[in-house]
């Protein structure tokens, strides 16, 4: 942030604040791997509200990408809870189902549930994160019911781009805690271009808050069974043989470890359980070629990998697997695909886009039971999803633009089996198609300001967890289950008042078809099924303040509202749960000398609802308001000295029923950058 605040003023007093419907590539942010966007945003923010960039990201120390999309108003993240304590991200309140992930463009997902761990998401080799919120193109491929997530990779700006991270981090007693480290180094000539990056994360442990009161599975102090470690590694080489093609082969990989702390206070039922390993790998072909002068070729092929095992143990030492149940679980997945998009310019009014997605899945899965120790076998699913999409833009007039789309999306499962009793469960093959469709206004009345409406309905199929999975025997398979849906309406825009930007947007959407647990009776044995049976009104708005006070004084601030209602649940007093209605940040940056920089920021939420472990009782918890502080040094020209942390005041809360959140947490970093 500390690098771009006179340019990033200068910019936007001076710059249109419309954008193209591509985004177009700024700097360090690999163009190639954008998606699409229709909606006017400002390139210059650190902060927007539908991007953070990579200087916000490390301003604000935010490492891991459940932390940092909190910059982003109506964005919010927590923990699942239960014995998987997975991050979560939640966009507009809604999940990890119903808001894909992509790096560059490329979906990351997981064919057997759909269950990413956002905390294994690194973020010191991002250049950029984009969040489109409610209205996501239909050019971008299926499943984005609630909006998408995006990762852009780096891309170098000048023959030799290099820099290099080191962070120290210290708990709440300022003993050892962990560190983070990341290294990146690129070339680019006017031909070609290359980039590598490498990020590790390794968490020895964190600390409770020093208000947190000992329970009978929780003394304080050093949480228990809270270490973790990521790393990824991502390479890339592009070849630009003119103005106008770009081709580059990218490979990313990641790999992590984790434990996994239990419930503070229940008394039974503890699961201990772990992940051995969490492995991501990806090798991906991106380009655009100009075929004409009016028409551009845009495509995307990929080979995805995801190798997981979850080994669950006796007891909290993690020395035995002897009870029934303790087992070992490994998924064994690989996707293969690919896009093409082919972009017209008939006139200078008018632009025309068509796609077409292709995805291959296949999930294979074992399991060893104790205290037999016996494997069953591989058990196979393979399913293919495609996407046939058309978007139309047309100015009306100079000012005003008008952009519809459509798109048509099925699958077609191949094969889904299970494992039971001693004997292979072959499930009914269904396959499944939805309609999608969208459009939007967008006017430019001048330089400084902006305005969008739009109106978008999207689907997103049920994962082969939610169709198929027995959940340890919990539950019962549903293979006629149907996608659920999304319709949604949004009014927004942004306007430059002077070295002041604010944005705002207001918004609904309709849910309809929603994928609930529904309670059932199974041979005399309570069980659950999904099914479609929920409906649900969404609403909420969002605004986004910055303001260059002085020249040596930068500040920001926003809100986002987000109220849920959702229905078809026959629990009693059920409500959607791990969202807060109300969430901000506030921050500021100051200079006093040029060398110096200090930045102080606030995370605030209000409380959001919970359930505890049996599922019976819905209740609120976890409002806070967290007090954070950076302050870096820049010693030469090439090398930053910084010191800060967070949660300043140690504040103890929790976001979901018997998990707290960490207490203050304080860290010592180095910068190196040419």
């Amino acid at each position: 942030m500390k690098y771009r605040v006179t340019a990033a003023l200068a910019a936007s007093l001076a710059a249109a604040a419309g954008m193209p419907a591509l985004a177009a590539d700024d700097g360090q942010t690999f163009g190639l791997g954008q998606i699409v966007v229709t909606a006017p945003r400002d390139q210059e923010s650190d902060i927007s509200t539908s991007s953070v960039n990579a200087e916000a990201i490390y301003d604000f120390s935010r490492d891991t990408l459940d932390e940092a999309v909190k910059l982003i108003p109506g964005v919010t993240s927590g923990i699942s809870g239960n014995s998987r304590n997975e991050r979560l991200i939640y966009v507009r309140g809604f999940d990890r189902y119903q808001v894909p992930l992509s790096i560059d463009g490329i979906r990351v997902y997981l064919p057997a549930d759909g269950r990413l761990d956002y905390g294994r998401f690194l973020t010191p080799d991002v250049a950029e994160i984009q969040v489109a919120k409610g209205y996501v193109s239909v050019l971008n491929g299926p499943g984005a019911m609630g909006g998408a997530v995006n990762l852009v990779t780096r891309k170098p700006e000048k023959e030799l781009d290099a820099e290099a991270r080191f962070s120290l981090n210290l708990d709440n007693d300022t003993d050892y805690a962990g560190y983070t480290g990341f290294a990146s180094l690129g070339t680019k000539h006017d031909k070609w271009y290359a980039q590598a990056s490498y990020a590790r994360n390794f968490t020895d442990h964190w600390d409770l808050s020093n208000d947190f009161k000992p329970t009978r599975n929780e003394d304080g102090g050093q949480r228990n069974l809270s270490r973790t470690q990521d790393w990824r590694v991502n390479a890339k080489i592009g070849f630009t043989p003119n103005a106008t093609d770009e081709y580059a082969i990218s490979y990313t990989r990641q790999e992590g470890e984790k434990l996994a702390p239990t419930h503070v206070s229940d008394a039974t039922g503890l699961r201990y359980w772990t992940w051995p390993y969490w492995n991501l790998e990806n090798i991906y072909f991106l380009s655009t070629t100009q075929l004409a002068e009016i028409a551009t070729l845009r495509t995307r092929a990929y080979y995805n990998t995801f190798e997981n095992s979850l080994d669950s143990f006796d007891d909290a030492t993690l020395s035995t697997q002897t009870r029934g149940s303790s087992f070992n679980s490994a998924y064994s997945d690989r996707a293969y695909g690919g896009s093409a998009q082919l972009d017209l310019r008939p006139s200078e009014a008018e632009r025309l886009s068509v796609s077409f997605h292709y995805r291959n899945d296949r999930h294979r899965e074992i399991q060893q039971s104790f205290p037999s120790g016996v494997y069953e076998p591989w058990q196979t699913t393979i399913e293919e999803t495609y996407s046939a999409a058309i978007e139309n833009g047309y100015k009306l007039t100079p000012q005003l633009e008008l952009v519809v789309g459509a798109s048509y999306d099925w699958r077609d499962l191949r094969r889904a089996e299970d494992y039971a009793s001693g004997a292979f469960v072959y499930y009914d093959l269904r396959n499944g198609d939805a309609w999608n469709a969208q459009g939007q206004l967008l006017w430019t009345p001048d330089a400084q300001t902006n305005l969008h409406f739009g109106v978008s309905s999207r689907a997103r199929f049920p994962t082969i967890f939610e169709r198929f999975s027995t959940r340890f025997g919990g539950a019962t398979s549903n293979p006629d289950l149907e996608a659920e849906r999304a319709t949604q309406i949004e009014l927004g825009g942004a306007r430059q008042f002077g070295p002041v930007r604010i944005e705002a947007s207001g918004w609904y959407a309709k849910i309809d078809d929603a994928i609930v647990s529904f309670p059932i009776i199974v041979q005399g044995q309570a069980s659950a099924q999904s099914r479609n049976v929920g409906s649900g009104d969404y609403y909420g708005a969002e605004v986004s303040a910055t303001a260059q006070i002085a020249q040596d004084l930068r500040a920001g601030a926003n809100y986002g509202w987000v109220h849920r209602k959702l229905d078809g649940s026959s629990i009693d007093g059920f409500h959607p749960t791990g969202v807060p209605e109300h969430s901000g940040f506030v921050w500021a940056e100051w200079s006093p000398v040029e060398a110096l920089h200090i930045l102080p920021s606030l995370d605030v939420a209000s409380k959001r609802w919970t359930v505890n472990t049996a599922g019976t009782r819905y209740y609120e918890v976890g409002s806070y308001a967290l007090a954070n502080l950076r302050v870096d040094f820049d010693v030469t020209d090439w090398a930053t000295l910084g010191v800060g942390g967070r949660n300043l005041f140690d504040e103890n809360y929790t976001t979901v029923d018997g998990y707290p959140e960490a207490g203050r947490t304080l860290f010592v970093s180095l910068r190196l950058k040419n």
